[in-house]
């Protein structure tokens, strides 16, 4: 059965549970992206004409995102990044933002073998519901080896990654059905990580071939309905919503495929967690009114930087989830990933103000 959490029921603030370790901080990496964010007033059959309302150069990508997020929510443990970029303008510009943000960027290697990688970020005006068009660039010649050495040097308790399948050099098979990112998740564990992974929404069936020889190495996997039903073949959207019990179901599967700790599902009204230990955790997502919705690009990590903060300070699952729904929350008022993420104590009120969406047997 789904266990739902009720909003309001964790009290005013959240509470760590954390003993301190000599690990500390949070390593991302994987797509470093620059996205041109274009609100446009709809999104046009193939031949026809869309109106370009407002048009922005912002942050994108799971690492870069993520660990921008966590930044600006003032979260208390240091933040590294690592990762190929081109040198080129776009690399400049991810560089200086990082230090503007107090980011390490020390593991974060430059080419001159290709540019930058880049998405052009179609947003509809209103419904915030968005489209991508991506340039895999200096993303795609990403291998282990340019990796190994910075996630040695590192002493964060976390390591993240994303996305799967949206990163030629990791997701390339060997000849043993291994991946690049299967023996990268495998290293960050036997050197004492916590390890988490994100998947992209490719619309492809190579789900069920990259993504599983990684899931054995994953303590936190992330991942949105249809990213679930891919991977598992298991039906999860109902209409607009998703069938909580079927989702649960999915879950279960990925354990038993091999996620160590916590298969993290998150969707437009709600998230959910589960484990084999204390079972499934539900959390609704806050309900913000659509006429107040600029944009819903970077929230699912956001979800990710609010959850993940929460399992490095030893917060409570629901507590986890109640954070990562309210920063997935406050990235909405912004076309861009990043900027409307606010301080976590702002985030958290959110739920106060605007309300959670109810569950009716399916959200």
């Amino acid at each position: 059965m789904v266990h739902i959490i009720e909003p309001g029921s964790l009290g005013p603030s959240l509470h760590s549970t954390q003993s301190m370790t000599a690990r500390n901080g949070i390593l991302a990496t994987g797509n470093w992206i620059v996205d041109q964010v274009k609100i446009i007033d709809r999104f046009p059959q193939q031949d026809a004409l869309a109106n370009i309302l407002e048009q922005s150069v912002a942050n994108g990508g799971s690492p870069y995102n993520v660990l921008k997020d966590m930044a600006i929510m003032q979260a208390p443990m240091p933040l590294e990044g690592i990762g190929l970029i081109g040198n080129d303008s776009l690399g400049d510009l991810i560089v200086a933002d990082c230090q503007k943000y107090g980011i390490s960027i020390n593991g974060l290697v430059r080419t001159n073998e290709v540019a930058t990688s880049y998405t052009d970020v179609m947003t509809v005006q209103g419904t915030g519901r968005r489209t991508f068009f991506h340039n895999r660039g200096a993303n795609a010649l990403l291998t282990p080896a340019h990796l190994q050495e910075a996630i040695k040097r590192s002493n964060a308790r976390i390591f993240h990654l994303g996305y799967l399948l949206l990163l030629d050099g990791l997701d390339t098979l060997d000849q043993f059905g291994r991946t690049g990112a299967s023996y990268l998740l495998e290293q960050a564990s036997s050197l004492g990580f916590k390890t988490s992974a994100d998947l992209v929404s490719e619309s492809s069936e190579r789900f069920k071939q990259i993504v599983p020889p990684s899931l054995s190495h994953i303590d936190y996997l992330f991942l949105n309905e249809y990213e679930a039903e891919k991977l598992t073949g298991i039906p999860i959207a109902v209409g607009d919503g998703v069938d909580l019990e079927k989702a649960e179901d999915a879950a279960i599967e990925l354990l038993k495929a091999g996620v160590r700790e916590w298969v993290i599902l998150h969707f437009q009204r709600g998230a959910m967690a589960i484990n084999r230990s204390t079972g499934t955790v539900y959390q609704p997502a806050v309900k913000i009114p659509t006429e107040v919705i600029k944009g819903a690009a970077g929230a699912g990590d956001a979800f990710a930087s609010g959850v993940l903060v929460g399992l490095h300070e030893g917060y409570p699952m629901q507590e986890c989830l109640r954070l990562g729904v309210s920063i997935a929350a406050s990235c909405l008022f912004n076309s861009t990933c990043s900027d409307s993420i606010t301080p976590m104590s702002e985030a958290l009120l959110l739920g106060d103000h605007y309300g959670y969406w109810k569950n009716e047997g399916g959200i």
